[in-house]
């Protein structure tokens, strides 16, 4: 099992070059990639999105890529000699305006936008992809890694809390028989308060009784149940991702126990389906956070 957070960080080398990939992920219903490239690189975001996608199944991951030069060479220096001339010119103009001089002097020109940029320089894009995704796979790994150690989290504390759903549901199954009995008994004890003698084998109160017994039989529904209890413990031990099938399941569960609810007309299954609803949350509060 696999959690939907966490972070990695990648390197690798090629000539003077460093390229750094730092990832990080958080929830989301489906997959999300927002890749940040240097203006260089930015042909590559294509390729970053598909080696993320092929690894992460969902979840919101962010790709950071930085390049930095080993030997501190940021750049060459370029100097635009025409637009200089043109902030002098500009400038004895200004003094024939005012009519008084305008001392102008080196530092001016360096704080002059466009006088002096620094050229990056081109990136042969096909030399480089393979350095940056040996970078990015390093990150990736990191982040898979990350993601696992919070998934067995996330599956020990799910694990305990579908043991407490079950042990409500089979708490409703115990008390089930129980309350046809309990209705029969309440039953004859109204027909008595009411001055009616009647015998239980009457048919009247088997008719009624049978009905009753119909309308609040859960079987059907603990069954269900006990299945999709086996299922969460087939996704614990899932190499896959299960967030959205367990997600699915958390809703059938929610549905189930509902029905259960609506079925059985008596109070201590009721607060046994209160108690089974309030851990149902619990639980789809943390599926919200599994891949």
């Amino acid at each position: 099992m696999l959690s939907m957070t966490g972070y990695g960080r990648g390197e690798a080398t090629a000539g003077d070059l460093k390229y750094t990939v730092e990832t990080s992920s958080l929830n989301r219903k489906q997959i999300e990639v927002v890749v940040n490239l240097p203006r260089r690189l930015a042909n590559l975001e294509g390729r970053v999105r598909e080696v993320v996608v092929a690894r992460i199944a969902r979840g919101r991951v962010t790709v950071q890529v930085g390049m930095e030069s080993t030997k501190g060479r940021g750049g060459a220096l370029e100097v635009d000699e025409d637009l200089a001339v043109q902030y002098r010119d500009a400038l004895a103009k200004l003094e024939a305006h005012f009519g008084k001089d305008l001392d102008m002097d080196a530092v001016d020109l360096l704080r002059a936008p466009g006088v002096f940029t620094v050229s990056e320089g081109e990136v042969e894009l096909e030399e480089t992809w393979p350095v940056l995704e040996e970078a990015l796979g390093k990150a990736l790994d990191e982040l898979v890694a990350m993601e696992e150690r919070e998934g067995e989290h996330l599956k020990s504390d799910l694990q305990e809390r579908v043991g407490t759903l079950s042990k409500e549901v089979s708490a409703v199954e115990a008390r089930a028989p129980g309350v046809v009995k309990h209705h029969r008994e309440a039953l004859m004890k109204r027909l008595e308060e009411a001055g009616l003698e009647l015998a239980l084998d009457d048919e009247r109160i088997v008719r009624e009784v049978a009905l009753y017994a119909d309308r609040c039989d859960i079987t059907e529904e603990c069954t269900r149940l006990a299945s999709h209890f086996k299922q969460f413990g087939l996704y614990f031990e899932s190499a896959e991702p299960v967030g959205r099938s367990m997600d699915f399941l958390c809703q059938e569960t929610n549905r189930e126990l509902n029905t259960i609810g609506s079925k059985a007309n008596d109070a201590e299954i009721a607060q046994h389906v209160v108690n089974a609803r309030t851990e149902l949350e619990k639980i789809r509060e943390q599926v919200q956070n599994v891949q």
